[in-house]
């Protein structure tokens, strides 16, 4: 193999890093490098020390160098793609303040509800930032901070989201991207840039912030001495601006805002999205309306509880976690975390329609329901929100292109199937977030375009499954029960 011609995409998730080893020219996975994260907290907290994040990825990256054979001469690129939304506090020296507020920590949940008071309700802030403050968005975690933990706020040096972290060691420049930069409340997918007024009501400074790369494939900078001698990589090598994970995942899939919503993805990992890339800028309420890498727009719907979720109540009842049937009379909203979309981050996991006949097998199905549906209508209010009808044959007949790790489960493809009605889709290519971010660092590498990077990489054949019959039983009877538990309760908490 002739040198430079191999990049790394790292995957810096809430439970782990991957690295990828990826050959430039085809797009070949020659190893994927791994090293575990500790995420900590409970009533709510999810924390984890940044610290270990960068240690995962010195360890994957040598795992990966070990397994694929590479030189360590013979690589070309960097680039991080990171969970969304985590704030990451740093002082003076870079170093983290407290660990890290993760995307799935629920706390600010009572300052979100006040940003988007005080800013003159939903629709003031999606017009500004495409999206309304929740518990998961950055904005309302430095909020809480600033209230929680005054005396840390005030000592901050530098705010940065996690891939910005990692990028800021690799190049030792302070940068991120529009696309994981719009998931911040602070940032204006209108105007491509920091909003001064929201800055000014959360009071943060926006000197604290990394500057805006035009795109996640953008060169930040080259690796420093002191990164390539932890990560044993040459010093020097282009290292790109990076993104967030659901950015770079649509990277991987070659998706680049050519079109409005013809071929939505749903990822099933440890929460449950669904996203697709559009020129539009959609503005709405109901869903995020964050920017892709490349600038365009990645209208966006998540939910907190997938698959980590699921795997709970399968060890609870000490089944396998394909070890389920369709549920029958039970309805499990497994809402362990609070929930995202809706919008209940004092939510728990609600079990009604047991009966003296129901299996473990099938309590595990519901729970599997409870998730598939909470994710479907998320996708049916991105749908509208983009002016398409889910109701619409030609829309509904549209394949879903299923991702994440959930896409290797037989239970989850098959439920996906039989509540969507819809053909289903899953990639050949495998760690898309982790092939995405390979994209971008090829792309700083070479200054090729990222999607257009992705898009030509032989990266396998995808499989298609057909449409089945739909279940519109298990679908009305999991919904009736989601909408009573979204719906306010007496004195406006809401719970599930």
């Amino acid at each position: 193999m002739p040198p430079h011609t191999v990049v790394i995409g790292v995957d810096s998730s809430t439970q782990s890093t991957k690295a990828a080893f990826v050959d430039t020219a085809t797009g070949r996975l020659l190893a994927v490098g791994r090293a575990p994260h500790v995420v900590t907290g409970e009533g709510g907290a999810r924390e984890s020390d940044p610290e270990v994040w960068w240690q995962a990825l010195r360890d994957a990256v040598a795992a990966g160098l070990k397994e694929s054979g590479v030189a360590a001469a013979d690589i070309a690129g960097i680039a991080v793609a990171g969970q969304q939304h985590g704030l990451v506090v740093l002082d003076g020296e870079g170093r983290p303040l407290r660990p890290a507020l993760l995307w799935n920590d629920t706390r600010s949940a009572p300052q979100a509800a006040a940003l988007t008071a005080a800013l003159g309700g939903p629709g003031a802030w999606t017009a500004r930032t495409g999206s309304v403050p929740v518990a998961a968005m950055t904005a309302s975690k430095w909020q809480w901070l600033r209230e929680n933990e005054p005396e840390t706020a005030a000592a901050t040096a530098a705010v940065r989201l996690p891939h910005d972290f990692l990028t800021e060691r690799l190049s030792g420049r302070a940068v991120t991207d529009p696309g994981d930069a719009s998931g911040t409340c602070w940032y204006s997918t209108a105007t491509g840039a920091y909003d001064p007024e929201l800055l000014a009501l959360l009071g943060l400074d926006a000197a604290l912030l990394p500057e805006v790369a035009a795109s996640g494939g953008e060169r930040a900078g080259s690796l420093t001495r002191a990164a390539a001698d932890a990560l044993g990589l040459p010093a020097g090598i282009a290292v790109a601006a990076g993104t967030g994970d659901n950015m770079s995942a649509a990277v991987g899939l070659g998706l680049g805002g050519a079109g409005l919503l013809d071929h939505p993805v749903l990822s099933l990992g440890t929460s449950g999205t669904v996203f697709a890339a559009s020129r539009a800028r959609p503005a709405s309420p109901a869903l995020s309306g964050f920017a892709a890498a490349d600038g365009t727009y990645l209208p966006l719907a998540c939910t907190l509880n997938c698959t980590l979720a699921v795997d709970k109540v399968a060890a609870l009842l000490g089944l396998d976690r394909d070890d389920a049937v369709p549920g029958g009379e039970t309805v499990l909203l497994p809402y362990l975390d609070g929930e995202r979309t809706p919008d209940l981050p004092t939510a728990s996991g609600l079990l009604t329609g047991l009966r003296h006949d129901t299996t473990p097998q099938q309590l595990l199905g519901a729970a599997y329901e409870g998730a598939v549906v909470t994710v479907l209508r998320a996708l049916d209010e991105l749908l509208r929100a983009c002016g398409l009808d889910p109701a619409d044959p030609e829309v509904a007949g549209r394949p879903l292109r299923l991702i994440g790790g959930g896409a290797q489960g037989r239970m989850w493809v098959e439920t996906v199937r039989r509540l969507s009605g819809r053909p289903v889709t899953v990639p050949g290519a495998g760690e898309l977030v982790a092939l995405g971010a390979a994209a971008l660092a090829a792309s700083a590498a070479t200054g090729a375009d990222p999607v257009a990077v992705a898009a030509g990489w032989d990266t396998g054949a995808d499989l298609l499954l057909e449409a089945v019959g739909r279940d519109l039983t298990a679908w009305e009877r999991v919904g009736s029960v989601l909408e009573r538990a979204a719906a306010p309760l007496l004195g406006g908490d809401r719970t599930g």
